[in-house]
């Protein structure tokens, strides 16, 4: 399931929404609707770390590529699929780090989400809770209302 372009109310799936005349984003979409007889599933922030609560080192992007992966778990386990995600938002201690690494970021993306683009805000924060964490992901989630049930039983 791919979110579609044309944003048109009524659709079974989630839609981007694409302003006439406003520039195309990359790499995230500036709205998605969300249609009823979806569960929203609302993720906590997701630091780089995995099931032991190691880091993968002062890496961004092998923090960033974890904390991703970590969202998506918990979006599967909700009983969703990477395309049920229709909101990201990204915290981290240095921007700087995030810009200058973007196709690496980029392709550490597209491994975990592949050309999934929810919308997306990344913001810069003075420091995470979390000492060793560079990023946090959080996530929203519209999953079909069967496919979350289902998981729930």
């Amino acid at each position: 399931m791919r979110m579609k372009s044309e944003g048109r109310p009524g659709t079974a799936e989630p839609s981007v929404i694409q302003p006439e005349g406003w520039p195309r984003p990359q790499g995230y979409s500036h709205a998605v609707r969300v249609p009823a007889g979806r569960d929203l599933v609302f993720l906590a922030g997701q630091v780089g770390w995995d099931l032991q609560g190691r880091f993968p080192g002062p890496d961004f992007v092998a923090q960033f590529e974890q904390a991703l992966a970590n969202c998506v778990a918990l979006v599967e386990a909700a009983g969703g699929r990477v395309e049920d995600i229709v909101r990201l938002t990204m915290f981290c201690t240095d921007k700087r780090a995030y810009l200058d690494r973007l196709s690496e970021v980029g392709t550490a993306y597209r491994r975990i989400l592949g050309r999934h683009y929810p919308a997306m805000s990344l913001v810069q924060v003075t420091a995470l809770v979390e000492d060793q964490a560079l990023i946090e992901i959080e996530a929203t989630a519209a999953v079909p209302a069967a496919q979350a049930a289902a998981r729930s039983t």
